[in-house]
């Protein structure tokens, strides 16, 4: 297949003749009769090239360009017309149109004029993400498990809208790689992209930090400072750790997203802006709603698609990949091989930090590592309880897990076994109790027993 093309004109005898030959140089072709059926069916993400013509019952071809440019600016769209005349041509061009040909057209013209609308799409799509690697935006995304195909499915697909995005997830999973693609795949993508984390910087400097202020707004304010999100001005402003904004200032953030101004500190009238909002956070937004800490209609207001990254424990198939990606980013030159046995430990281990910890681990392998081959000596010093991370191999056969050499105490064992998979399993009770194999109201028996609460 060469290209999708969504062909609108009324004309049904001049229709199914332009459709055969584009079918039959290799297109894939989707028809309408008139225009407002023709953007039902339009999506740029289902269609490389919209050819229409003018003259249509219900809208015009114009109208119908018009359209599809306010919602896709840079898509092409041919206009082909038998009412054709200079003024209808300078009127389409004008309206954004990539080519007007007058009807009747030969076959050879038709086929010319999509080849070239293609081949000029195809030149400014190189010339964009040649723009775009340039400013180094993008991180690669190492990640073939369920779970993450569908997180990066669901972020491509709201990648071309400008809803704003509320990224979860624990420390170290890589919400901020997931925003930087969401941005890297957007109209925004040649705009700024701009990472503020909201809990490296204090409460009394990050109203002015995110919203600017004017010259002499307070003590040390020497000159106007424009703030983060006037410096994402048609990009990508990604706030992380969303959650440790201060009450006061959440309410300011609310007023941003719903008015799209910004109020600088001491500043005297409010600046318009266009900014898509990305959003992060390691913490339960609705445990912190319930604690007073966070405001829900803000929530709300973020929440517009949600997107959880799961740990690493809920993964392990992508730790593989992920250390061969490592150990060959971080060896540069050199040609450093993990054996079977080395990788089958790092997919023992519960890495609590995630993919962050985990390249850690591979930076100090490779380190290291004196010759080709990494050994188990290369490897952090698994921390007091680590061993934990082997229990799901108990009752597959294999080996039991190592042991500490002083010890251990059956009950807490248990305990941190409970606490392990009611974590995995998000505290669903029920979903807990089947993966552990007992009865529900056993499990709620240990769970009151040692005093386990989801907060803890």
């Amino acid at each position: 297949m060469k290209g999708r093309i969504l062909f609108i004109d009324d004309d049904q005898a001049g229709r199914e003749v332009a459709l055969f030959n584009l079918r039959k140089a290799g297109y894939e072709v989707t028809q309408s009769s008139d225009g407002l059926e023709g953007l039902s069916l339009f999506s740029p993400e289902k269609v490389d090239l919209v050819i229409t013509d003018v003259k249509m019952p219900g809208i015009s071809g114009i109208e119908v360009l018009r359209r599809i440019k306010k919602q896709a600016p840079g898509f092409p769209v041919l206009v082909i017309t038998a009412f054709g005349n200079v003024e209808m041509a300078v009127e389409a061009m004008k309206a954004g149109a990539y080519d007007f040909i007058g009807k009747p057209f030969h076959r050879d013209q038709l086929l010319l004029s999509v080849e070239r609308a293609f081949d000029r799409c195809r030149l400014e799509a190189e010339v964009r993400s040649l723009r775009i690697r340039a400013k180094g935006v993008e991180r690669e995304i190492v990640g073939t498990s369920p779970p993450m195909k569908r997180v990066l499915e669901i972020a491509d697909r709201v990648a071309g809208t400008d809803a704003t995005i509320l990224i979860t997830g624990e420390s170290g999973t890589g919400k901020e790689v997931i925003a930087r693609r969401i941005h890297v795949r957007s109209q925004r993508a040649e705009g700024p992209f701009v990472a503020v984390n909201c809990a490296a910087i204090p409460g009394e400097l990050l109203e002015s930090e995110l919203f600017g202020h004017a010259k002499g707004a307070f003590t040390g304010a020497v000159k106007e400072r424009l703030g983060k999100f006037r410096q994402a001005q048609g990009g990508t402003l990604f706030l992380d750790e969303i959650g440790e904004i201060p009450l006061p200032l959440q309410a300011k953030l609310l007023r941003v997203l719903q008015e799209k101004v910004v109020d600088a500190v001491g500043g005297d009238t409010p600046v318009p802006i266009d900014v898509r909002i990305v959003a992060a956070t390691n913490k339960d937004p609705q445990e912190r709603i319930r604690a007073g800490a966070f405001r829900e209609d803000l929530f709300y207001r973020l929440n517009v698609v949600g997107i959880h990254v799961p740990p690493l424990r809920e993964r392990p198939e992508d730790i593989p990949s992920l250390v061969e990606h490592f150990v060959r980013e971080l060896a540069e030159a050199r040609d450093v091989v993990v054996p079977s046995h080395v990788m089958l430990e790092f997919g023992r281990r519960p890495w609590p930090g995630n993919v962050r910890e985990l390249k850690n681990a591979c930076e100090r392998l490779v380190i290291l590592c004196r010759g080709t081959e990494a050994s188990l000596e290369d490897l952090p010093t698994p921390p007091a309880k680590s061993w934990q991370g082997a229990l799901p191999s108990f009752g597959g056969g294999g080996d039991l897990p190592a042991l500490p050499p002083e010890g251990l105490s059956l009950i807490d064992l248990e305990k941190q076994v409970i606490e392990m998979v009611l974590r995995l399993k998000r505290w669903n009770i029920t979903q807990a109790a089947a993966y552990l194999r007992v009865p529900r109201h056993i499990l709620v028996y240990r769970i009151e027993k040692y005093g386990l609460r989801r907060d803890a």
